[in-house]
């Protein structure tokens, strides 16, 4: 039997498998783009998307006069199969691709009107009954049904690190009620500075990234501004009046999110800033989840000749040639992780720039960039809460005796007496390896019950 069908474009004929619901223009990037293993089915929540948009694009058509009913019902129910993830498979092109996405829209566009053949009794590829460019691209182009399936993907795939980042909110709080009595030094430049609790620390650590929670879902809510009706460029040639702005309506219904006709289509088509800001977004979150992971490994360094403050869950042997020896691999990972993300808003911005007159075609590296930093940043967060924080100890004695032998307590005697003999003080505890405490009291400054009650650390830790 032959297991090929043959389908014919502006090119000739090609053959494409028979049991594909592809055709020929797919069949083509199948063969025109082996660049990545990153391919379009990897990303399920593009494909129903891509679907979503289809199913609007049809339903206005519909009730713009411009298919009929039967066309109408087979073109829904295929978009519908692959809203309930079937038919993945059908989608094996490769994410790095020229041609602005066309290849992309036009896989959907294949798939679906093979599906909707099947549905009304037909063979895969008759498409006189249902044609992939002249009824499931109906009154679109790849130049406003891709950027707009995209921009929906990313919306909804963004609650992933949204809600990831919440959950590590949340366990990095209750550490630091844990440690909330844990009293330590405190240190900038790496050097002692004041007494601080462990508990504040790892409070910080939260309340810093609890606030990339609003800023990232602000930048995302930006891709809820669309520009389906545009066509090729933004002046709607080859879409009825009224389209664009019914599409938007029927899109924000779907999603029940407030997705909303852009106010300059022309401008919109052409525009990535959404994605400039979200990469920008992304890198801002990574910057800072590298440099709390950058403070647990110094925290964790040790244990003899480190900070040795606090102890991270040991998940594997450090080294093959030294016993005994524990790596801090989980903020490593997260570390290199971040290194990506930030690389990756790079990328974002130069495809951005490479934009010329009244199209991008650079979006296909940017789509893949940014659905790679959010997959990565998710995981990644979640497994340094889960494999590091929740497991994370104090060496509470060691943190205690720290500050009790720093040098970093005379601060507080400033206001006692005066800057000039704090630092004497300090100097002299620093060239004689004695305690500020011991110095004090043998040279008259203050009694031993003003001491105690000035070096307190619990009497440091707030303002006063």
């Amino acid at each position: 039997m032959n297991s090929f069908r043959t389908e014919t474009d502006l090119l000739g004929d090609l053959q494409v498998p028979k049991k594909a619901y592809y055709g020929v223009q797919t069949q083509r990037a199948i063969n025109n783009f082996k660049i990545s293993n990153y391919k379009l089915n990897h990303y399920p929540v593009f494909i129903k998307s891509l679907a979503l948009v289809k199913l609007a694009a049809v339903e206005t058509n519909f009730q713009l006069g411009l298919i009929n009913s039967t066309l109408k019902d087979a073109i829904s129910f295929a978009c519908n199969t692959l809203l309930n993830e079937q038919h993945l498979t059908e989608f094996p092109i490769d994410m790095i691709q020229g041609g602005a996405g066309t290849s992309v829209n036009m896989n959907a566009n294949e798939v679906i009107a093979n599906i909707a053949l099947e549905h009304m009794g037909h063979e895969k590829g008759t498409y006189q009954f249902c044609s992939p460019n002249d009824h499931v691209n109906l009154s679109q182009s790849t130049n406003d049904a891709y950027p707009t399936a995209l921009k929906l993907a990313l919306f909804q795939s963004s609650k992933q690190i949204t809600d990831s980042l919440e959950k590590l909110f949340f366990s990095l709080d209750r550490k630091a009620k844990e440690f909330e009595n844990v009293i330590k030094m405190g240190r900038t430049q790496l050097q002692d500075a004041v007494p601080m609790t462990l508990g504040q620390e790892f409070e910080a650590f939260a309340i810093t990234l609890k606030k990339e929670i609003p800023f990232i879902q602000s930048q995302a809510y930006q891709f809820l501004e669309i520009n389906m009706g545009a066509t090729a460029i933004g002046t709607g040639l080859n879409a009825p009046k009224g389209y664009a702005q019914l599409c938007a309506e029927k899109l924000a219904t779907f999603l029940n999110e407030p997705v909303k006709m852009a106010e300059n289509l022309v401008e919109a088509t052409s525009d990535t800033s959404s994605f400039i800001a979200y990469a920008g977004a992304l890198k801002k979150l990574a910057i800072k989840l590298s440099k709390v992971c950058n403070d647990l490994r110094l925290l964790a360094s040790g244990p003899r000749t480190g900070l040795f403050e606090i102890n991270l869950p040991a998940k594997q042997p450090g080294s093959s040639i030294m016993p005994g020896k524990v790596n801090p691999v989980i903020p490593e990972v997260v570390n290199q992780v971040c290194f990506k993300v930030i690389g990756n808003e790079t990328t974002v911005c130069l495809a951005a720039e490479a934009g010329q007159l009244q199209l991008n075609v650079m979006e296909p590296i940017i789509a893949l960039t940014l659905f790679e930093s959010i997959e990565i940043l998710t995981n990644a967060i979640e497994t340094l809460r889960v494999e590091c924080i929740e497991g994370i100890t104090a060496n509470t004695e060691h943190l205690k005796a720290e500050v009790q032998n720093s040098i970093g307590i005379v601060t507080a005697l400033n206001p006692i007496i005066g800057y000039k003999n704090s630092t004497k003080i300090a100097k002299q505890a620093l060239e004689e390896n004695r305690s500020v405490y011991d110095l004090i009291l043998e040279q008259n400054i203050l009694t031993k019950e003003e001491l105690d009650r000035y070096l307190d650390p619990k009497n440091m830790l707030n303002s006063h």
